[in-house]
């Protein structure tokens, strides 16, 4: 619902010809800086100039959790993986989550979380 005011301001704009219409639209521009141009959304020509997103080259495979009773299996595999010692594979996956490889390219990033989610393990890159 238009108030009273702007009716009466519509119904003299109706009243104007082109060019006091032109005009007032340079006296509205100017009064309050605005502009009444129409902006043009951005269209494909944007998205071209905008950067390219790098591609992640180095991951690290964290191990966040496993499954208890394949325990064991994921000890040996971290064992395998890593070089380290039994006692140490194990620390590493009793403290869980922590880093089994850091700095690693994405084939083999996905490899090793292929290799410990199927021997029972959850397993995020980062």
């Amino acid at each position: 619902m238009a108030s009273e005011k702007t009716t009466a301001i519509l119904d003299a704009i109706k009243e104007l010809t082109i060019l006091e219409l032109a005009d007032l639209v340079k006296e509205i521009e100017a009064e309050f800086g605005v502009s009444a141009a129409v902006s043009v959304s951005a269209g494909p020509a944007a998205a071209e100039a905008a950067p390219a997103v790098e591609e992640k080259t180095e991951f690290t495979v964290i191990l966040k959790g496993y499954d208890e009773t394949k325990k064991m299996g994921i000890i040996k595999l971290v064992k395998e993986v890593t070089g380290l010692g039994l006692k140490d594979a194990k620390d590493l996956v009793t403290e869980a989550p922590k880093p089994i490889k850091e700095g690693v390219d994405k084939a083999t990033a996905e490899e090793l979380e292929k290799q410990f989610t199927e021997a029972g393990a959850q397993i995020e890159l980062k």
